[in-house]
């Protein structure tokens, strides 16, 4: 990515989910009303989109290396894989603690210990992978994510909606402030004293600050997954407002940025031929920058990471969620052709640890300016889903997510 999310009791990349043929990660969770095979399958369907959106960023050519339908590809992923997976993340968090209706007295109790077990895990593996994959990878912002929004799980969908948008108007504003104070050294004060970063390049201040997906900005999207998930997607009132929901914000937040901004707002920040895929703020992912213009607050290109970026964002995550549930519901024949794709959107946290694991293996170093093909791409998809398919036909869980699963088993013994 670099961005690089993640499931059903499961995070974006997910992290617990049965096959699709059978049920969708949401059929885990405890029933609540009207939950379609639309719904649950779709939501599977938008998570392996971000998987693959995520393969784009980190495998395929740079922007800089594109032209015509791919580069539109390589833009779309841009920014936007990542921060579908951090919406999903917080649609899963639903899905454990109560979808609909949230879980009260012992279940609720032993619903939050799931959550603080996953996040912990979720912390230690991203750790453990940046230590050799840098600062791109998003479990360990995805820990952070799980345990901040621990205390909202038993909000109403208004709420967390407003509470969603109060923090897209207000943290990249404040994140600015807050990079434009950070000089090198505090910075490398603060670390000294990180455990966190002696082991990786993803310390404390990273994790909520500085790294590529920064909790104090990407929190909008979280709960903004958080109130989608508190939502009945199988309504068709629902859907439809949903849709004309997503589509305004697109509307608006890019169309301001472009009317305030000028014909250079949108452009990603991986432009200049990097493979980015990251994103926080612009000033977040680049350390101390005070002399950082406060009009990039005005832009909204993937990885800015400004107000206009979220809004806009959030708006293309509803569409991708909603328009992949409607499909899924209103077309069967077309949901049985998906199954070897929606299979992928059930262990996405398997996927999305898996390419970088073999990513390494490649002749040529996907997503550097030096690599020009979409080849190794293709590969890696077609790969994952010949995987995943065949997976899923001998078990209810992808790897990671079984072991996830399993070591989320203690928490039926709070009370």
């Amino acid at each position: 990515m670099t961005q690089t999310q993640p499931p059903q009791e499961t995070t974006a990349p997910q992290e617990n989910s049965p096959p699709p043929p059978r049920t969708s990660p949401e059929s885990a969770a405890p029933a609540s009303p009207g939950p379609s095979m639309g719904r649950l399958v779709g939501v599977d369907l938008a998570r392996a989109l971000a998987v693959f959106g995520m393969y784009v960023v980190h495998i395929g050519p740079p922007l800089s290396a594109t032209s015509g339908v791919g580069s539109w590809i390589r833009y779309i992923s841009d920014g936007h894989s990542s921060v579908l997976f951090a919406t999903l993340a917080g649609f899963s968090l639903m899905l454990l603690a109560g979808r609909r209706e949230p879980k009260t007295g012992l279940a609720g109790r032993q619903a939050k210990a799931r959550i603080v077990i996953r996040a912990v895990i979720l912390l230690a593996l991203g750790t453990v992978m940046a230590m050799e994959f840098g600062g791109v990878i998003i479990l360990g912002f995805y820990g952070v994510y799980f345990l901040l929004a621990l205390p909202l799980v038993r909000l109403s969908a208004r709420a967390l909606a407003i509470l969603a948008a109060v923090l897209a108007l207000v943290t990249p504003q404040l994140a600015f402030l807050l990079n434009s104070l950070l000089t090198s050294s505090v910075q490398e004060s603060i670390n000294a004293y990180d455990p966190l970063r002696r082991l990786s390049e993803v310390g404390v201040l990273d994790l909520l600050l500085t790294g590529f997906y920064p909790a104090l900005t990407w929190m909008s999207f979280v709960i903004a997954g958080m109130a989608l998930g508190r939502l009945d997607l199988s309504s068709g009132t629902v859907q439809k407002r949903l849709a004309a929901f997503g589509a305004a914000l697109t509307a608006v937040a890019y169309g301001m940025s472009l009317l305030l901004a000028g014909k250079g707002a949108l452009k990603s920040l991986a432009e200049g031929g990097s493979s980015s895929g990251g994103s926080g703020s612009v000033p977040l992912d680049s350390g101390s920058l005070p002399d950082m213009p406060a009009s990039l607050l005005l832009k909204a290109g993937p990885h800015s990471g400004t107000t206009f970026d979220i809004i806009g964002s959030v708006g293309v995550a509803i569409l991708v969620i909603v328009g992949a549930t409607v499909l899924m519901d209103r077309l069967p024949r077309l949901r049985r052709l998906a199954k070897p794709v929606i299979a992928v959107g059930t262990m996405s946290l398997t996927a999305y640890v898996g390419h970088f694991v073999i990513q390494p293996m490649l002749p040529v170093p996907a997503g550097t300016g030096i690599q020009q093909s979409w080849v190794p791409l293709i590969m890696f998809v077609l790969g994952a889903i010949v995987f995943a398919t065949i997976w899923s036909r001998f078990f209810r869980r992808g790897p990671l997510e079984s072991l996830l699963n399993a070591a989320t088993k203690p928490a039926k013994y709070i009370r």
